[in-house]
């Protein structure tokens, strides 16, 4: 048996996402987390060209305090995922974490 295809990441691939609680890290030091938005850079630049570029921003709890650098993180409809965070800080609701693909 082969391994689980990564699929190719695009934005498409995580609006449906939104609201939900993906796991950040491995056990027994994970964190849920709910991906709150999901922006495409190319609009948010202006630059007016096709373009791959968008970010992740997930909400966690306050406790949590991840340090920037790479993690696993999985949802039930992917394949765990390699991803780098950087934790932006905290807000009302809780702590922000976010991932930037370009």
């Amino acid at each position: 048996m082969g391994e689980a295809a990564i699929p190719e990441f695009s934005l498409a691939l995580f609006e449906p996402l939104l609201g939900q609680v993906f796991r950040i890290g491995d056990d027994p030091h994970a964190v849920d987390a709910r991906l709150v938005e999901a922006n495409n850079l190319r609009e948010a630049q202006g630059m007016g060209r096709l373009s791959r570029q968008f970010s992740l921003l997930w909400l966690g709890p306050h406790e949590a305090n991840l340090a920037q650098g790479i993690y696993r993180v999985s949802h039930p409809s992917l394949p765990p995922l390699e991803l780098f965070l950087v934790c932006l800080g905290p807000v009302a609701d809780g702590m922000r974490y976010e991932a930037v693909f370009t």
